[in-house]
Formats: structure tokens, C-alpha cells, sequence
């Protein structure tokens, strides 16, 4: 029988380490965006990413599941304003199509895998 392995610290949480790794990405293709864009979509896009591996570090870190769970719900709601800004910004020309096309892949997934943890976390009826 596979023992399961314990979580101590968020930073054992693949959703943790893949949502910090998407946030990189996110700065990266940011870098590229208008300059006047600094203050508006890039430092929107930007915290929203933020948001969703401090959510999770957060939730963690208050060690009861209700906290928890209420911060992977702020996380998955700013995965989803990241989703819409991501959109926007594809159609004002600032995202090529497979820019787009792959950081999307990838926060599909991260928002996958906070679902299921939610589902771990939040208290059954």
C-alpha cells in the first residue's frame, strides 16, 4: 500500500509550485506588453497572477480547513479575472494566438488542481 505523502508547507503542493512557475511566465510575456500599459492591463494581469500562489500559501499556512478552503476560493476567483485578462488582452492584439493559447493550457490546469484540492479541503455536509 502507497503511504500518502504529508504536507507540511505549502511549498509542498504542486498546485503552489505550478501557479509560481505560471506567475514567472506571466512576467515574462507581460515584459512585452505597451509601456502604458504598466498601470492598467499588465499590473492587472500581473496581480491576479500573484494572487493565486499567495492565496494558496496563505490558506495553507492558517492550518484549518475552512481558512483553507475560503483561500482556494480566492484563488480560483483570480484565476478566473486572469482568464478574462488574458482574453482581453489576445484580442487588443497584445497576446499572439499561441501565447495565449499556452498560458491558458496551463492556467486550465492550475484551476483543475485547486478544484480538486477544494474538494479535499472544503467540509463534506
Amino acid at each position: 500500500m502507497e503511504e500518502k505523502q504529508k504536507i507540511r508547507s505549502f511549498h509542498d503542493l504542486i498546485v503552489w509550485q505550478r501557479a509560481v512557475d505560471f506567475t514567472v511566465k506571466i512576467y515574462t510575456v507581460t515584459k512585452n506588453f505597451p509601456r502604458e500599459e504598466m498601470y492598467g492591463l499588465t499590473s492587472q494581469i500581473r496581480r491576479a497572477s500573484v494572487s493565486i500562489p499567495s492565496n494558496i500559501a496563505e490558506g495553507q499556512a492558517r492550518n484549518t480547513k475552512p481558512a483553507f478552503a475560503n483561500h482556494l476560493d480566492i484563488a480560483l476567483g483570480s484565476a478566473a479575472e486572469l482568464e478574462t485578462q488574458l482574453t482581453i488582452a489576445l484580442k487588443i492584439g497584445y497576446l499572439q494566438q499561441s501565447e495565449y493559447e499556452n498560458l491558458t493550457t496551463n492556467l486550465v490546469e492550475i484551476t483543475r488542481m485547486l478544484y480538486g484540492l477544494l474538494n479535499k479541503v472544503r467540509p463534506k455536509p
